[in-house]
């Protein structure tokens, strides 16, 4: 029987010749990544194990990127308990304010993760690394506890489900809109502990950005993870950012999937979920009635990088942020912050009435930087629409792409480009 993308890389992670669906193995790890939130947790775990520090310093990466800079005294002390651990154990991956970002945006950015990995995060968006034909999954942190110290994981070899993506997106349709289409299509337990393979000659017409934004929400369908192949657009990246050497995995012809799905990127249009699920979907076509919004944020690790920024700024040049509108833009790393700022994409964003922030996640989770308030509602580029997710139990959040995004914010109510005058 032959394997899947993902089911080699675990096989050849486990020293196994063959794996498959349901089977219990032990692999190794290439990277452990815990952020500000769920690091503490971990190092506590760790010190009740009692081990000898970690088992590789070079191949753990700590990212406070949830409340940093820190907005109250007990995101203060989560961090302090972050930078310590990190300093005893001399990690060489510690990413302090000033050179932190979104963790799933700063990873590959830095390099630290490539083609035929296998990665563990104490975050749910780990998954985003398949961008890159990695495989990569968010775990619970008594499980990053064990990664640090063993550099081992337990893991249930997942099925998989293979989206076929053919043709071109149509201008002002992004991979958000891909992915909530899909989320839309099989629901957000659709891919339940499910590997979401993409394959296809469509994805040679989605940007890295467009991929790293499919691959995040995979999540978001029940996914444990999604994964595209490596090409020469992915090979590319890879080497401009990584002096890692890595392994292609290709899924074996006569490999078994539980469902396949055709994708006619041609035919998407822009994609909005309404609360309070991801799976909620409307084209821009099927919202008939106003849909007035008070906020709109453009950034988190599904939306923050440089192509969503630059399709932002398209949108609102020359134009303004609708009055009674809080427009909130968050670059997703310093280095694409100051990108951002070398193009003039951060002038266009405070000409047009916007404020910049710090990388962070924010508001994402509730945070800070754009907590909504009873009755408020945000168009988002974020990855969870939840009830209370970005605030108060009666506010509303509306998934969206940069594009659309952008449009709501000058518009004042859900809108896409084509919509503005």
């Amino acid at each position: 029987m032959g394997m899947t993308m993902t089911q080699k890389i675990l096989a050849a992670h486990a020293g196994l010749d063959q794996v498959e669906a349901g089977q219990l193995i032990e692999a190794d790890l290439d990277l452990v990544l815990g952020n500000d939130i769920t690091s503490p947790v971990a190092i506590k775990e760790m010190e009740k194990m009692k081990v000898d520090g970690v088992f590789d310093k070079d191949k753990i990466a700590l990212v406070p990127d949830h409340f940093v800079p820190n907005k109250d005294i007990k995101s203060a002390e989560h961090c302090m308990c972050v930078r310590e651990f990190a300093r005893r154990n001399k990690i060489t991956n510690y990413f302090e304010v000033g050179q932190m970002g979104i963790e799933h945006a700063l990873l590959p950015e830095k390099g630290l993760t490539v083609a035929g990995d296998v990665v563990i995060g104490a975050d749910s968006h780990t998954c985003t690394y398949g961008a890159l034909g990695a495989f990569s999954t968010g775990v619970g942190s008594t499980d990053m506890a064990a990664g640090m110290a063993t550099g081992k994981a337990w893991f249930k070899v997942p099925g998989a489900i293979r989206f076929h993506l053919t043709g071109k997106p149509a201008e002002w349709v992004s991979g958000k809109d891909v992915i909530l289409h899909i989320i839309g299509m099989i629901g957000v337990d659709g891919a339940l502990y499910k590997s979401m393979e993409f394959v296809g000659d469509g994805i040679a017409n989605l940007s890295m950005d467009d991929r790293f934004t499919i691959a995040n929400m995979a999540i978001e369908a029940g996914g444990k993870n999604g994964i595209f192949p490596v090409d020469d657009r992915a090979r590319a990246y890879m080497e401009e950012h990584s002096s890692r050497a890595y392994t292609v995995y290709e899924a074996d012809p006569d490999a078994v999937y539980d469902e396949e799905y055709t994708i006619d990127l041609s035919a998407l249009r822009p994609t909005i979920a309404f609360p309070h699920l991801p799976e909620n979907t409307r084209t821009i076509d099927e919202i008939t009635e106003p849909v007035k919004i008070d906020q709109v944020v453009i950034g988190s690790c599904t939306n923050g990088r440089l192509d969503d920024l630059r399709t932002a700024a398209k949108v609102l040049a020359g134009r303004h942020v609708a009055e009674g509108i809080r427009c909130i833009v968050i670059p997703a790393t310093q280095k694409i912050y100051l990108q951002a700022m070398e193009e003039g994409l951060l002038k266009t964003f405070i000409e047009a009435g916007a404020v910049v922030s710090t990388p962070t996640c924010g508001p994402c989770l509730g945070g800070y930087m754009g907590i909504l308030a009873e009755g408020e509602r945000c168009v988002s580029t974020t990855n969870r629409n939840f009830v209370g997710r970005m605030g108060h139990v009666k506010s509303e959040i509306y998934l969206a792409s940069p594009a659309v995004a952008a449009a709501s914010a000058v518009a004042g109510k859900i809108a896409c480009p084509q919509q503005l005058a």
